[in-house]
């Protein structure tokens, strides 16, 4: 299906993590996406192409970043282009000849999308990083993990929720107001800005005193017994999220628990002997046999699936959550639209599988692009 961004041309100068995410985001949503590999270059530190998600649905052109002519063709394809996103370090695309300055000059209205951990600019803006530096500078990391020390969720919260996602927000944003000014302009999204936003809410629970700003002390940190996980009979585990009277009512009835066993649910000093309570009820049962108990429930509570599990649980199934592309199971589009549904248009590509097709989309013509696939310039 075209998805809603049918018509949106992306240039993405092939990186690591949050960009390509990026990409495969508005790739996802029906933009054409045309992914700028680096002759030589290694653009994938683990795993495959063949299973390298962050790449389905784009178009791949080898280019020679260090020849003139290689960089004439990414300038002629960001052209032609609604956006360009990338995920350098501050100043490398200026080096290269494919900055800001340059791309601008050939677009006026184009939307120049940076990805940084540390941003465009502040002291530490030159300095090398990952997700867990730039979580930990915002402030997310410290309430994330038991209470001996801070423990990091995996790298969805720098590299994707507050990196890629928070870019894509961003050069959508710019294009919208590009396409009613013909104005074009730099996009600076930083995951260290992108985490810290995410934990908005909680600066407000803070600031109301209601949120302590220490670890394993709060209710939604897994401090509170029902809001948490617990270990069923065969060793696997429930997530409970009962946080409103009426739904802890439900967690209660189903657990086969009367409120006088377990005390006010809002009594910090009684919940480590209701924590007590429930671990012994949860651990009478299977995961599966909680999961069907509760189901169809209002106590909020679901089993805990591996990621080899969760694309076979049947809600997922129906809703189509997770797709599978050339044998590879992966999650599909996101969101949901009524009338330009998503769909993922290819599997992830070899670079340089489409030179020929995106330079002829640049403008050059067949004599030319044989000229420059003999000079180097491209692959």
């Amino acid at each position: 299906m075209p998805g809603p961004l049918a018509g949106l041309v992306v240039t993405e100068l092939a990186g690591l993590g949050p960009a390509p995410f990026c990409g495969m985001v508005l790739a996802d949503l029906g933009a054409e996406v045309i992914k700028i590999d680096r002759i030589g270059g290694q653009t994938l530190p683990i795993g495959t192409i063949e299973n390298d998600v962050l790449n389905r649905g784009k178009q791949s052109i080898s280019v020679n970043l260090k020849d003139e002519a290689g960089i004439d063709v990414v300038l002629r394809t960001v052209a032609r282009s609604d956006t360009l996103i990338e995920g350098f370090r501050p100043g490398v695309a200026e080096r290269l000849g494919v900055g800001p300055a340059e791309s601008l000059a050939r677009n006026p209205a184009l939307v120049y999308g940076r990805m940084t951990g540390w941003g465009q600019a502040g002291p530490l803006a030159a300095m090398a990083g990952h997700d867990i530096d730039y979580v930990a500078l915002s402030g997310a990391l410290h309430s994330i993990g038991p209470s001996e020390q801070p423990f990091p969720p995996l790298n969805l919260l720098g590299d994707f929720g507050g990196g890629g996602m928070l870019l894509a927000l961003g050069v959508l944003a710019a294009i919208i107001h590009a396409r009613a000014t013909g104005e074009g302009q730099v996009v600076d999204a930083a995951m260290v800005d992108g985490s810290a936003l995410l934990m908005a809410s909680h600066h407000g629970y803070l600031a109301d005193g209601w949120w302590r700003d220490e670890r394993a002390s709060n209710l939604l940190d897994g401090t509170a017994p029902f809001y948490s996980t617990y270990r069923a009979a065969d060793g696997g585990h429930v997530a409970v999220g009962a946080l409103e009277p009426q739904f802890f009512a439900e967690l209660l009835a189903g657990l086969g628990l009367a409120p006088d066993e377990v005390g006010p649910q809002n009594d910090r000093e009684g919940w480590p002997e209701m924590r007590r309570v429930f671990a012994k009820q949860f651990g009478g049962r299977t995961r599966d046999e909680w999961a069907a108990h509760f189901e169809g429930t209002d106590a909020c509570v679901a089993p805990v699936l591996s990621m080899t599990e969760a694309p076979g649980h049947h809600h997922n199934r129906e809703r189509g959550t997770f797709v599978e592309i050339d044998g590879v199971v992966q999650p599909g589009p996101a969101p949901r639209f009524s009338v330009t549904p998503p769909g993922i248009g290819r599997a992830p590509t070899a670079p340089g599988n489409d030179t020929d097709r995106v330079a002829t989309a640049a403008g050059f013509n067949k004599e030319q692009i044989v000229k420059l696939r003999e000079s180097g310039a491209i692959a």
